[in-house]
């Protein structure tokens, strides 16, 4: 079956950086769009960012726009998130998802949480 392991979370202050990682396997990249979502209690859900295959487009939400970046390592089948000025808005646990949809799949997810 798809498997989806993240990993990279942890506590850092605002303005630090983190970079989360996330470990595909069971599918092929062919065709399939990967991602990670956000969701953090109280608010609604959030789609951080997008990456078609090979990195062919990506897409941000305008709240990360300038400050995270996507990228996906076909050799290694691995999604990135690299995560800079941070702030405690970004606090959440954040998904790595993958499908033809994007979001079909999800893996268990990796807490981020961002001190003033």
């Amino acid at each position: 079956q798809v498997q989806l392991v993240e990993s990279g979370g942890g506590s850092v202050q605002a303005g630090g950086s983190l970079r989360l990682s996330c470990a595909a396997s069971g599918y092929t990249f062919s065709n399939v769009c990967m991602g990670w979502l956000r969701q953090a209690p109280g608010k609604e859900r959030e789609a951080v960012a997008y990456i078609g295959h090979r990195s062919s487009s990506a897409s941000y939400a305008d709240s990360v726009k300038g400050r995270f970046t996507i990228s996906l390592d076909n050799a290694e089948n691995t999604l990135y998130l690299q995560m800079n000025s941070l702030k405690p808005e970004d606090t959440a646990m954040y998904f790595c998802t993958a499908g033809p949809g994007c979001s079909n799949y999800w893996g268990q997810g990796t807490q981020v949480t961002v001190s003033s």
